[in-house]
């Protein structure tokens, strides 16, 4: 089997299936491709997930820095969309992890897309800050742990009809003085409301 074929393969797999490689067969699957490959092999499994994977035995005890891209998506009431995860009982903004040589904008674009069916323009974006730190930090159900860096961006123009995947319960606009108390990123959310008070003066 050729490279092109491996990696056809695992793109054929469900999801459940490639967190599902063993560390075995991943060393296997490494050994037969370019450093270009495997960039493309860890952009089709999720680059959080394939970093874990290699890990091996250590894969749910490695505290993971990861880089990644959110959104406060505005509507004409001034409202920010929040969703409700699948995976937990919170609300969080969407957002996602930074593939392999993909640059924030092209993050944030994309997981609004794959996470609410919205469309957003790079030239529509705001960057509000760079939020780093403790308060970054993410504990996982499944016991992963990992300290975020992420990019916080300001959308008020987008298109398209609000949807949303697996990923998500529900999806709502909120008043910024009537949000949920379960919130999973609370310190982007201050990010935002000081970045309007200073907009405002």
């Amino acid at each position: 089997m050729n490279s092109q074929e491996i990696l056809n393969k695992i793109k054929n797999l469900s999801t459940q299936e490639q967190r599902n490689l063993s560390y075995e067969e991943l060393i296997n699957i490494i050994n037969e491709l370019s450093p270009n490959e495997i960039i493309e092999l860890s952009n089709i499994i999720g680059y959080p997930v394939f970093t874990r994977l290699c890990m091996g035995v250590l894969k749910h005890k490695f505290v993971l820095l990861q880089d990644g891209a959110a959104a406060i998506i505005v509507n004409e009431n001034g409202q920010i969309l929040l969703q409700s995860r699948a995976d937990r009982d919170r609300w969080g903004l969407p957002g996602g992890c930074q593939e392999l040589g993909e640059r924030f904008q092209d993050t944030v674009i994309r997981e609004i897309k794959e996470e609410t069916n919205l469309d957003v323009k790079e030239e529509d974006l705001e960057l509000i800050d760079i939020v780093s730190g403790s308060s970054r930090r993410n504990d996982y159900p499944n016991g992963d742990v990992v300290i975020n860096n992420t990019a916080l961006y300001y959308v008020r123009k987008y298109s398209g009809e609000l949807k949303w995947d697996s990923e998500s319960k529900e999806m709502k606009f909120f008043d910024l003085d009537n949000l949920p108390e379960n919130q999973n990123d609370p310190d982007l959310i201050e990010t935002y409301k000081n970045f309007i008070r200073k907009k405002t003066r």
